[in-house]
């Protein structure tokens, strides 16, 4: 049996910026993944996410200004361009974007209100609806860079990085988390488990989590017509369709993916689903993606260039969960909206390993 400081279960994004931040403070670390270092199975896949501190809830526009220096610094470490701050507007449902206006403003973070036919006349590529409000601070991530670079990391800084490598079953024994492993097991002080839709089924028994969801979401890229426009990254809120307000959802989103079009996704585009048992492209969702581009973006061409899908595991509430009980720490699932926050969730992972408590209540685990 091998024994380790600190074994994480779950290679994405999350999973291997931890075990970088956790082996490069000395612990002894080992990354199991499940499929290659960079793959197409999870949520981490693809070119680009959206980066903003434009959030209705001051918590997350503070989580993303803690990410900012730290993506910054995983930058550094790893030798790659990992964010590119090129603006980000939200528009559509008046209360939803005055409550993105007053976090900004609260927090001290420049931005501008607009009206919708003052930004269409700054982007014609776009339409809008209600007041916009512009942050300079928001842009784009760069997803497979940054798994890759993490993973680069991480293996300079002593973790053993084991690809291919699933993790058959999980269990507590004694005050140390135990995995089981195909070819043996590991020992650890303590198991970050990163391992998104896969988490409820690795953890059941072990750890009492909340209701999770696990959805296929399907974006695509569309061909800009004019290719010198510029394209902020974007949210449109609308009136939830159940009539119930999510205060961290939204209606739809997008981003100029440099080399592939601009990327768009969530009208439409999301269903329920499991993990190893997903059927691949909907035509019916995509084509409602197609009708909603027709109607909201008079720059692009309505036909998809590329359709891709990418796991969302959802909490009841949309928030993250980030907590640890015993040996094992949760940091997965993130809902649909946590890449912008990858280095500031693994400096929260750092203080759970440590032993610190989790100081906000919106990202404990139940009980």
């Amino acid at each position: 049996m091998a024994r380790v400081d600190v074994a994480v279960v779950g290679g994405g994004a999350m999973g291997a910026t931890a075990a970088w931040r956790l082996a490069r403070s000395g612990r002894s670390v080992v990354l199991c993944e499940r499929f290659d270092p960079v793959h197409d199975r999870g949520s981490s896949h693809g070119a680009t996410r959206i980066f903003r501190v434009a959030y209705r809830d001051p918590r997350y526009t503070d989580l993303a200004l803690r990410a900012l220096p730290l993506w910054r610094e995983l930058e550094a470490a790893t030798g790659e361009v990992l964010l590119e701050q090129v603006g980000q507007l939200d528009h559509g449902r008046s209360e939803a974007v005055a409550e993105v206006a007053d976090s900004l403003a609260a927090a001290g973070r420049p931005h501008e209100v607009l009206t919708p036919e003052a930004a269409a006349d700054r982007w014609p590529g776009m339409r809008f609806e209600g007041s916009v409000v512009m942050s300079p601070d928001g842009g784009r991530c760069w997803a497979e860079r940054t798994v890759a670079a993490a993973w680069r990391a991480a293996g300079a800084a002593g973790a053993e990085l084991r690809s291919r490598t699933p993790v058959v079953r999980m269990e507590v024994r004694g005050d140390r988390a135990v995995l089981h492993l195909p070819d043996g097991e590991v020992e650890a002080d303590v198991a970050v488990v990163a391992a998104g839709a896969w988490v409820g089924d690795l953890l059941a028994g072990l750890v009492d989590l909340p209701a999770l969801t696990v959805e296929d979401e399907q974006p695509s890229h569309f061909r800009p017509l004019d290719p010198s426009a510029e394209w902020p990254s974007f949210l449109h809120h609308r009136p939830p369709a159940d009539g119930t307000d999510r205060p961290l959802g939204f209606d739809a989103y997008g981003l100029l993916t440099p080399g592939e079009g601009v990327k768009v996704g969530g009208h439409g585009t999301t269903a329920a689903c499991e993990p190893d048992r997903r059927t691949g492209v909907d035509p019916g969702r995509a084509a409602a993606l197609s009708a909603y581009v027709a109607e909201w973006f008079p720059g692009l061409d309505p036909r998809p260039v590329t359709t891709t899908s990418c796991l969302f595991t959802t909490t009841p509430d949309d928030h993250f969960v980030l907590d640890r009980r015993g040996p094992l720490v949760v940091c997965s699932p993130c809902s649909g909206h946590g890449f912008k926050f990858v280095p500031a969730v693994a400096r929260e992972v750092e203080r759970l390993v440590s032993g610190e408590a989790q100081p906000e209540a919106a990202w404990r685990l139940p009980g």
